[in-house]
C-alpha cells in the first residue's frame, strides 16, 4: 500500500496493538517498556517506534495534542493494520477522591470537542471498548495501583479550562464544568472522545489509562493537593493491559 499521508508510513510495520501518548516526548520512554525497542518513524507530530510483547509487534505512536490530530492518527493507523488502540496521558483531577499520581480509567468521555462533531450526532456517546477497559482495570490492580474508572471531560481548549473567567464564553464554559462534576466526573484532558468515536466508527478497539497530576478543585477548597508529573505507572499499565488483551 501506498504511504498514508500524515504518519508517513504503510503496513510493513505488522502491528495490531498501539499505544497512543499525546506528546512526541514520551514515545521512547513508553518504548522502552517494551522487548526491542527501536524507532520506526517521525512525521509532523507523530513519532513512532516499535517493540515487541509475547513477540508480537507492538507501536507507539504519539498523536499530539487534542482531537484533529488524534483522529487522523487513528484513521491512518486502521489503514495500516492496526485494529486496538491504548491512549496513555495526562489528566487533571476534577471529582475530590481523585488525586495526583492515581490512575484514571476513561470508560467514556464527555464530547466537548469539535472534531466528533464531524463523525457522527452529539447525542451519540464516545464510550471505551469493555475488552480494553477490563484489561486496564485488570493491569492496574495487578500493579497495585490506585485507580478509578468513570467519566472523563474531553475538551479543545487547555486555557478555556484554566481561565474560564476571562474568555467571552466564560459563563458557559464554567456552568458546564459545575454541571460536569455534579455528575461524577472523574477527570479533565484532550483526547479521549475523539479516539473513542473514531474507533467505534471505524471498528477498532480503544482505551485510555491517564496519570492525574493534580486536582485543581481540591487545591481550590484547600484540600491537600500533591503533584505527579510521572507518567511511569499509567504506562506500565497500558503495557500490561495489551499482554492481557493478547492472551485473552
Amino acid at each position: 500500500m501506498e504511504k498514508q499521508y500524515h504518519i508517513d508510513f504503510d503496513d510493513s510495520h505488522g502491528a495490531s496493538y498501539a499505544i497512543l501518548p499525546g506528546d512526541p516526548g514520551r514515545v521512547e520512554k513508553i518504548a522502552s517498556y517494551l522487548e526491542n525497542p527501536r524507532f520506526y518513524h517521525q512525521n509532523r507530530e507523530y513519532t513512532t517506534w516499535l517493540g515487541e510483547i509475547a513477540n508480537k509487534t507492538v507501536m507507539v505512536m504519539s498523536t499530539g495534542m487534542g482531537g484533529p490530530s488524534t483522529a487522523i492518527a487513528a484513521e491512518e493507523l486502521f489503514k495500516t493494520g492496526v485494529k486496538n488502540f491504548i491512549r496513555v496521558g495526562t489528566c487533571g483531577g476534577m471529582a475530590l477522591p481523585v488525586t495526583g499520581g492515581d490512575l484514571v480509567i476513561a470508560t467514556g468521555a464527555i464530547r466537548m470537542e469539535g472534531t466528533t462533531k464531524e463523525y457522527v450526532p452529539i447525542e451519540f456517546p464516545a464510550v471505551a471498548n469493555l475488552d480494553v477497559t477490563n484489561a486496564l482495570v485488570k493491569a492496574a490492580g495487578n500493579l497495585k495501583a490506585q485507580w478509578h474508572a468513570g467519566i472523563v471531560q474531553c475538551k479543545d481548549s487547555f486555557y478555556g479550562q484554566h481561565s474560564p473567567d476571562r474568555m467571552p464564553a466564560g459563563y458557559e464554559l464554567m456552568n458546564k464544568w459545575e454541571a460536569w462534576i455534579k455528575a461524577g466526573c472523574l477527570a479533565s484532558e484532550m483526547e479521549s472522545s475523539t479516539l473513542y468515536i473514531v474507533s467505534q466508527i471505524l471498528g477498532a478497539r480503544a482505551g485510555c489509562v491517564l496519570n492525574v497530576i493534580w486536582n485543581q478543585e481540591r487545591e481550590r477548597k484547600g484540600m491537600s493537593n500533591p503533584h505527579c508529573h510521572d507518567t511511569s505507572l499509567a504506562i506500565q499499565a497500558a503495557v500490561e493491559a495489551v499482554r492481557i488483551l493478547m492472551q485473552e
